[in-house]
């Protein structure tokens, strides 16, 4: 009962500032079970590999973003620009800065829409237009878009009618969809490359392998805890870390 309660009574580390120009990186993860879901949204500046701020949340939410936005300019902290998962209403939220879409996770938008393997060849060969992103340039990329949708407008545009309803749809809705996904994304894809000034990384994995992932190591060895200690233990990492 004593160390219990003295486990329960711990404060956690407070996080030390050091306001300065940063190169900001944001994602959350997300670490119990669906029943109980819980995770973290995290603000890391790159540059010095240093997190600066956090917040616990059930959901990933624009708002959440919003607030800890609001807070790091408050701590006095200068975004010099901003790499996030491509999550709708960031761009807007962050439109006073260069912004750049992760391209890990546009990879995963376009492979969850027409799979790994696409069945069809508009499907194969925008999946080879997509596999260039990180080795070619906007205009080189953008001529390939362009040039891929020449060919399958038509295709993209065939309908299709269901017979119990007579209502008409998109026949290949999820090709659709993976092609707006880039089109949409594409202001954003090249930031890294037309700032390079600002060393800006192209890809959210400085905070998704270099933090989350032994974050929620540590978090497994001790899976028994209580949402508050998780809480409290997560708050330490986060208030101590250092790259390793």
């Amino acid at each position: 009962m004593w160390i219990k309660g003295q486990i329960d009574s711990y404060i956690p580390t407070l996080k030390v500032h050091n306001p300065r120009e940063i190169t900001l990186v944001c994602d959350a993860t997300f670490y119990a079970k669906r029943k109980d879901k819980i995770g973290t949204l995290v603000f890391k500046d790159t540059t010095r590999k240093d997190v600066l701020i956090w917040k616990h949340i059930q959901t990933e939410k624009v708002i959440e973003y919003k607030d800890l936005k609001q807070q790091l300019l408050k701590l006095g902290y200068v975004i010099k620009s901003v790499t996030f998962d491509g999550k709708r209403g960031l761009t807007k939220l962050f439109k006073d800065y260069p912004v750049q879409m992760c391209h890990f996770h546009q990879k995963k938008i376009i492979q969850r829409y027409i799979t790994k393997y696409p069945r069809l060849q508009a499907g194969k060969d925008l999946k080879k237009v997509m596999y260039n992103l990180t080795t070619t340039t906007e205009g080189r990329f953008t001529k390939k878009l362009d040039d891929w949708f020449i060919i399958y407008e038509d295709f993209t545009e065939e309908l299709t009618v269901n017979p119990i309803t007579g209502e008409c749809f998109y026949k290949h809705q999820k090709l659709r969809a993976a092609y707006r996904s880039l089109r949409a994304n594409l202001p954003y894809l090249f930031t890294y490359k037309n700032h390079k000034d600002l060393s800006i990384p192209n890809t959210t994995n400085n905070i998704d392998g270099g933090t989350f992932s032994p974050m929620k190591k540590l978090i497994n060895v001790h899976s028994g805890m209580s949402r508050e200690l998780r809480f409290k233990l997560v708050d330490e990492y986060l208030a101590n870390y250092k790259k390793k």
